[in-house]
């Protein structure tokens, strides 16, 4: 077996290790989708999902896309299970980059990495090596972008900089118009001065 379909059946294993469904409500005072069972919050939150706020748990609205599309999360609304198109719709009246966002981090979570929230630039997450979550800190900074949307060379600059100065490898996410995503890895550039 080649190394690289050696990474894909273990990317193929740990996306294996959630067996259970997880039932969950969103809650209209907090305004945020919490688990129905509070014993449920451990096994997520070992895998990377979740956060912890005012002594409660609770997903993302891209994590509860992501568990709603690979079938490990039932929500409910209202005393009434919601379909994953209604929760789509959803979020995206509560963010517009939210389907960015959900596709970015089903493309990484497929690929056997633990995604988190990243340090507030408009789309972006901190993504930990393989192996790496909670033993080590975030290798990379995936910054998003949705095709055909204009940023100036100086903004990007300017948040390439930031996550730079982080210790990070700065990572541009384009997702494209048919929901692919494509990567570039980038830095700053420093010219060779002549000697």
């Amino acid at each position: 077996m080649s190394s690289s379909n050696l990474e894909l059946s273990k990317a193929e294993d740990r996306q294996e290790e959630i067996e259970q469904i997880f039932p969950a409500l969103y809650s209209s005072k907090t305004k945020r989708v919490v688990l129905a069972k509070n014993e449920d919050a451990g096994l997520l939150e070992t895998k990377g999902f979740g956060v912890k706020e005012d002594g409660q748990f609770f997903l993302r609205d891209y994590e509860v896309l992501y568990l709603m599309y690979t079938k490990k999360l039932k929500l409910s609304m209202d005393d009434k299970q919601i379909p994953f198109e209604k929760y789509v719709s959803f979020a995206s009246k509560r963010d517009k980059d939210s389907w960015a966002r959900f596709l970015i981090f089903r493309d990484l979570r497929t690929r056997g990495y633990v995604v988190r929230e990243g340090f507030g630039f408009p789309i972006d997450f901190r993504v930990y090596e393989r192996g790496d979550f909670g033993a080590k800190a975030a290798k990379y900074i995936v910054f998003g972008l949705n095709e055909g949307k204009t940023m100036s060379m100086a903004e990007l600059k300017k948040n390439i900089d930031q996550m730079s100065t982080m210790g990070k490898e700065a990572v541009v996410a384009v997702v494209e118009r048919r929901g692919e995503v494509i990567y570039y890895k980038v830095g700053k550039w420093r010219p060779i001065r002549p000697q």
